[in-house]
């Protein structure tokens, strides 16, 4: 019965943001021509909690630059002003692109889902993943070891360490189910694999908080990689060795006691998606934004909000400062691309991922960061990698892997820092002929220690 009521409250609140939505349709208009740089895209509608978070995620699902940006949300209007453009740095000249813009933030989404944004993915197809846990190296060749040898596939997934911590997504389809791309639907056998997941995330030493997770709704795969770390606290934990000597983002919080707002201010290297980072972060700490100030025009980003709780009150505490300081700081640098970048497109094919991603640690190479997709037959991977031990990577042993896997397949983008002067071996004796080749679950070792 409760979950009658609560699934009617939903659907009552759905229909009355509708409503609210015919009565104030909202508005949008682009602008190509008052900015010589940029396209200019503004944004008027009713004001509700999360509206701007829509907004940001919209544009940068789109893989737009969002280069300024003003926001004013006071009373129960909601007016934003964004200038964007293409990864390039150009105007936004597509009008595909321009289209969808309008029919998914202006009038037309009056009658569509909340749910509305390019980055949004339905789960019927597959079965999602989500995984938490300790990090260390040769993680990712654990669980797509695992998911190879129980005839799962995986179809899209990204990966985010940060803090000691990694959060996974992960698209897995049925390999033994009689229609091509179906989820996993047995339970005993949902449940196998989530045990042996968990069990590859706990490790030898047993380490606290690994969590796996089935869902069945549809997500946007950033935004819930940012609740999962959110809600592991990985913001409390040590700080990422990544970022020890590197400068930290400058964030700030005061508050502006006249006007009952607190004040964040946030000075950090730019990068894409960076506005939706901490958007994203302030909405999900049941923050609202009634003012903002964005610019990211050059290296470094500026970013202004005046913001309250959704209760209506300032930041209360001290204690309540710092832990908004800590998970701002935390949302900006779990999407720091620390590593070396590469890039691996080819046929794909069963077991795939676990093959690569187990040629990377052999050769003493930990996955920072990882996107993973799959579309029409072809498998278009990233990897961030560094080495495990903290050592600059050595060349030769990129040059030994792309040999292994294909010159063509793997491609690096940048260049790995030249610097291990000592004479010790090279990882590229792990390499021999049939390397590359599919290897049952048993030989890792991990048949016998997970199960």
């Amino acid at each position: 019965m409760a979950e009658m009521n609560m699934s009617f409250s939903n659907d009552m609140g759905d229909e009355y943001q509708k409503f609210i939505k015919r009565m104030n349709p909202p508005r949008v208009v682009i602008d190509n021509k008052s900015c010589k740089n940029a396209t200019v895209v503004r944004v008027d509608s009713a004001n509700k909690h999360g509206i701007l978070l829509e907004v940001v995620q919209v544009l940068t699902d789109l893989n737009l630059i969002i280069t300024k940006a003003y926001i004013s949300s006071d009373g129960n209007w909601f007016m934003d002003v964004f200038n964007v453009t293409d990864q390039n740095g150009n105007k936004v000249m597509d009008e595909g692109i321009l289209d969808y813009i309008r029919s998914s933030l202006g009038p037309d989404s009056c009658c569509s889902s909340s749910m509305r944004s390019v980055g949004v993915e339905s789960s019927t197809d597959h079965t999602v993943i989500e995984l938490v846990g300790c990090d260390r190296p040769g993680l990712l060749s654990e669980v797509t070891a695992v998911l190879t040898h129980l005839k799962c596939s995986v179809e899209r997934a990204e990966v985010w360490t940060h803090n000691t911590r990694v959060a996974a997504v992960m698209h897995v389809s049925d390999e033994e189910a009689s229609v091509t791309g179906s989820a996993v639907t047995d339970l005993e056998r949902l449940s196998t694999i989530k045990k042996l997941l968990c069990n590859v995330l706990k490790g030898s030493n047993k380490c606290r908080g690994a969590k796996t997770v089935f869902s069945h709704e549809a997500i946007h795969t950033e935004r819930r990689l940012h609740q999962m770390m959110f809600a592991d606290r990985d913001y409390e934990r040590a700080d990422d060795e990544r970022f020890h000597g590197k400068q930290k983002p400058n964030v700030n919080v005061a508050n502006l006691f006249d006007k009952d707002y607190s004040v964040v201010t946030i000075q950090c290297k730019d990068r894409p998606k960076l506005l939706f980072d901490t958007v994203c972060t302030l909405t999900d700490m049941q923050y609202v934004v009634f003012h903002a100030n964005v610019d990211a025009e050059g290296p470094e980003a500026y970013q202004e909000y005046y913001i309250r709780h959704i209760d209506g009150s300032p930041v209360n505490s001290e204690a309540e400062r710092q832990r908004l300081i800590q998970c701002l700081g935390a949302a900006i640098e779990r999407r720091v691309s620390e590593g070396l970048k590469l890039e691996l497109c080819t046929t794909d094919r069963v077991g795939l991922l676990s093959d690569v991603t187990r040629i990377f640690r052999e050769n003493s190479l930990s996955v920072s960061r990882a996107e993973v997709r799959t579309e029409g037959g072809n498998a278009m991977n990233t990897f961030y990698v560094r080495d495990a031990s903290g050592y600059p990577i050595d060349s030769k042993t990129i040059d030994s892997i792309r040999q292994v896997i294909g010159q063509s397949i793997l491609k690096v983008k940048g260049s790995p820092d030249e610097g291990k002067s000592d004479s010790q071996d090279s990882p590229s004796r792990f390499l021999f002929g049939g390397l590359f080749k599919s290897r049952s679950l048993v030989n890792f070792g991990l048949v016998r220690s997970y199960s």
